[in-house]
């Protein structure tokens, strides 16, 4: 019986290579939902991933007890004896003593539709090959082509291409191609591409296409957190039905779990009146998004930063700050308006008050902030803290766990990181989700004063603040080096 337990030893023994297709989706995604074997926590905290593992370990444990040694050797004298039989019915036709029969097949008897591979996502490759694509019949600057090619020599770099491609060809005259084109161009040039050559890439991008129940659980993701989404909700809702009836989507689809919980999730939210935004709860989303491998689009309208930018453009930029003021100001300088910091100390140092007192600022001043105190509790000792800095405000929330939705709030406390149990790998997830919020992590300390756990928290974070001694905050991170202030005195 092969369980999470033993999963990983158990699945060693298995020729993965002769599992049917479904299965071998299965092992990639469990080895994406456990970051290859480092992790169960999504497993344990996400109600859709489990659901997907369970049905896929289900369906993995009916294909080991069915396939037998005696099974196979049964299975090659039935293939040898038919084979067999071919050959003869085959003479006899030739020899003209049979002709050959029309006989209605089955669906199943019938070869499979000619038709595009569905795929999880589109290889790296196809993705660039489409991008060539549209841009026949465009105007395009110089400076578009640069990024273009960039963004090419970056992925070729980075070996999400590599030569031994099965796309290497086309990928390198696109390359050729808009090299040749950048350097004999002036300031701007409509781009033409062979009509043969154009049929040789429209028909490689015929050749894979994405599952539609993952297309639909993009479309619901981006719905998230945003206003005036009620007619696409609906759009969407009608996709799914539709999906479902023309057998688009099945029962027993891998992705069934996730897809059934947001579809529940999309007609609460229409038929809810008063709810003006879809919020996807984080558990939902952690869920999701080991679901989609990370492949879905960014969330709440953020753009990536181009790889590549003139410096007269970057010196330019005007990056929008939280504008801080005095203490915090001298502490911590003035950082984006979706910092991360780290507070670290021994106990009965003031990490909590230090950060209470940071949460009230920043509740009084800058928006709606989240105190999740798991290391106290909703507790008398909380409350003395609370009023002891005065900082009780209505945009001052306090939780004892980590609620499932963070959209309401701007900035998210967490006192501390190793009660609450989270690794590394759980702060990038959050932080990915809600890539517009602050989050402050609040760590408890060796008996040396270093941070509990691994050195890579340190490293994520914008801001580390340090309590070395009892009443003091310095502060190490990049917006004010060796800022510091006293604790306990307003």
């Amino acid at each position: 019986m092969i369980t999470i337990d033993n999963y990983f030893n158990k699945v060693n023994s298995l020729d993965l290579k002769s599992l049917p297709e479904a299965l071998r989706k299965g092992h990639e995604f469990i080895l994406k939902a456990t970051s290859n074997g480092s992790s169960w926590v999504s497993y344990h905290s996400s109600e859709p991933i489990k659901k997907t593992v369970d049905m896929y370990l289900a369906k993995l444990n009916e294909f080991v007890s069915n396939t037998s040694k005696a099974q196979k050797k049964q299975a090659k004298k039935e293939g040898e004896r038919k084979q067999h039989d071919e050959v003869i019915k085959e003479t006899m036709r030739r020899q003209g003593i049979t002709k050959p029969t029309k006989s209605k097949k089955s669906d199943e008897d019938m070869p499979a539709e000619d038709g595009p591979q569905l795929v999880e996502r589109i290889p790296e490759e196809l993705r660039f090959i489409r991008r060539f694509v549209n841009l026949n019949g465009k105007t395009k600057t110089k400076d578009d082509l640069l990024r273009f090619i960039n963004g090419l020599q970056k992925a070729i770099l980075e070996k999400r291409i590599r030569k031994t491609s099965p796309y290497a060809v086309q990928v390198k005259y696109i390359q050729d191609s808009l090299v040749k084109t950048f350097n004999t161009m002036k300031a701007k040039i409509k781009l033409e591409v062979n009509a043969k050559t154009l049929k040789e890439f429209t028909d490689l991008l015929g050749g894979e296409k994405i599952y539609p129940s993952i297309q639909l659980l993009k479309k619901y993701i981006n719905l998230n957190g945003k206003a005036g989404m009620k007619e696409k909700a609906i759009k969407l809702v009608k996709q799914m039905e539709t999906a479902a009836k023309k057998r688009k989507v099945r029962k027993g689809d891998m992705y069934e779990a996730p897809l059934q919980q947001a579809y529940k999730n999309l007609r609460e939210f229409i038929s809810d009146k008063k709810q003006k935004t879809l919020l996807i709860e984080q558990r939902e989303l952690n869920g999701i998004e080991g679901v989609l491998g990370c492949a879905c689009n960014p969330l709440n309208g953020f753009e990536e930063m181009p790889a590549i930018m003139n410096s007269m453009d970057f010196a330019n930029m005007q990056f929008e700050t939280i504008g801080l003021k005095g203490k915090w100001f001298d502490l911590i300088g003035d950082p984006s308006s979706n910092f991360t910091a780290m507070v670290f100390g021994k106990p009965k140092m003031g990490k909590s008050y230090l950060c209470i007192d940071f949460a009230g600022y920043l509740a009084r001043n800058h928006g709606k902030v989240l105190y999740v105190a798991k290391e106290e509790g909703l507790d008398m000792t909380l409350q003395k803290k609370l009023n002891d800095k005065d900082v009780a405000h209505p945009n001052l929330f306090v939780a004892a766990v980590l609620p499932e939705g963070l959209s309401p709030y701007d900035f998210i406390f967490l006192d501390s990181v190793n009660r609450l149990g989270l690794l590394p790998e759980d702060l990038n997830r959050l932080k990915a989700f809600n890539p517009t919020k602050s989050f402050i992590y609040i760590f408890q300390s060796t008996k040396f004063g270093n941070f509990k756990g691994s050195q890579s928290f340190q490293h994520d974070v914008d801001v580390v603040i340090e309590v070395p001694e009892k009443g003091k905050a310095v502060q190490m991170g990049r917006f004010n080096q060796g800022g510091e202030i006293d604790i306990f005195n307003d």
